[in-house]
């Protein structure tokens, strides 16, 4: 006799169903809305007074595009997965008269080479080639913002040369094992790696999927159903998602997730001796305040912000709010120009 499901097994069906799409959309949809913003904003059109752009060798000759805009004091920026250093346009534009910022992309996307090594992509890879990018300008002590996925770079190179981050900005991220914190999904981190290793053996059905996806006229009513965005996403933005995609090596994207997936830095949270923001938004599905919390709890005096109705993107959302916010934890702080 077949099992008929439970209330709560539909429940927890329903939110899988959830997830997979938010795992399709998701892809893309941190860069378009880095890019984006609120209104239809591309690289192209944002140039930056004084922007420059070079290339850094890592410590495995891997080469790396670096990006340099304002002038004070030093700030590196750790993009989310998925999405450029023009996730941070509305800081940029708020802080670049007081504060240098610079920021790389991460080996094997956007305008950096993929390592000779294919597996060459841990996050400790990625700290060291923020050490790299420092040292190849001339930067000895540096504040560090981090996104998403910076958020575990950032801890990590704080594991790996404490003497050299000032202070840290933890944005709409998790120390580790982001799968464990997926807010309702409680198997997620059974089932994300095989699904992960499934689009990178095979990752052209991982950009079909994700294209065909992002093509459906109920697409944008899925993106803000599922928290990915708040409610004011413009619809017209939504629909340049897939222009976005073009460059994107699948194949790296997958190994980096997963990489990433294995990745914790909850063990020295509490080695955390540096001024310490972290920001979270209330409807972020991704990392949620909870976990956020947890890294509150564990980082010695740290001080927090949850955005109401901010999703994974509250830096883009509220851009006014986080921005004020991280200019007063600088001032009281003593990291002010």
């Amino acid at each position: 006799m077949q099992k008929v499901p439970t209330s709560a097994e539909s429940c927890q069906g329903a939110r899988f169903v959830e997830f997979i799409i938010c795992c399709v959309v998701r892809v893309s949809v941190v860069h378009e809305l880095a890019c984006s913003g609120h209104a239809q904003l591309t690289e192209q059109d944002v140039k930056f007074p004084g922007l420059v752009e070079d290339f850094v060798r890592a410590d495995d000759g891997t080469r790396l595009a670096t990006h340099k805009v304002g002038s004070g004091l030093p700030v590196l920026l750790c993009n989310g997965l998925g999405g450029s250093w023009m996730a941070w346009h509305y800081q940029l534009e708020f802080f670049a008269d007081r504060y240098r910022f610079l920021s790389w992309d991460y080996r094997g996307l956007y305008g950096s080479e993929p390592p000779a090594n294919p597996n060459a992509l841990r996050v400790q890879e990625h700290a060291a080639d923020a050490l790299r990018v420092m040292e190849a300008h001339g930067l000895k002590r540096v504040a560090v913002f981090g996104w998403s996925m910076g958020v575990q770079v950032a801890l990590e190179l704080f594991r790996a040369a404490p003497e050299r981050v000032a202070a840290l900005v933890l944005v709409n991220g998790v120390p580790g094992r982001p799968w464990e914190a997926i807010r309702g999904v409680p198997f997620a981190r059974s089932l994300v790696p095989p699904m992960i290793r499934g689009a990178r053996a095979l990752p052209w059905i991982a950009e079909t999927m994700t294209r065909r996806v992002l093509t459906m006229p109920e697409a944008v009513h899925w993106v803000k159903r599922l928290g990915l965005a708040s409610r004011t996403l413009d619809d017209d933005v939504f629909a340049t998602l897939v222009q976005s995609f073009e460059n994107l090596d699948m194949r790296t994207y997958m190994t980096l997730l997963g990489l990433l997936g294995e990745h914790d830095a909850s063990d020295m949270l509490s080695d955390v001796d540096i001024p310490a923001l972290v920001i979270a938004g209330a409807r972020d599905r991704f990392t949620p305040r909870r976990a956020a919390e947890h890294m509150v709890q564990r980082i010695p005096g740290a001080e927090f912000l949850v955005v109401p109705g901010g999703t994974h993107y509250v830096a883009v959302e509220y851009p006014e709010l986080v921005n004020l916010r991280i200019q007063k934890f600088f001032r009281e702080r003593g990291y002010a120009s």
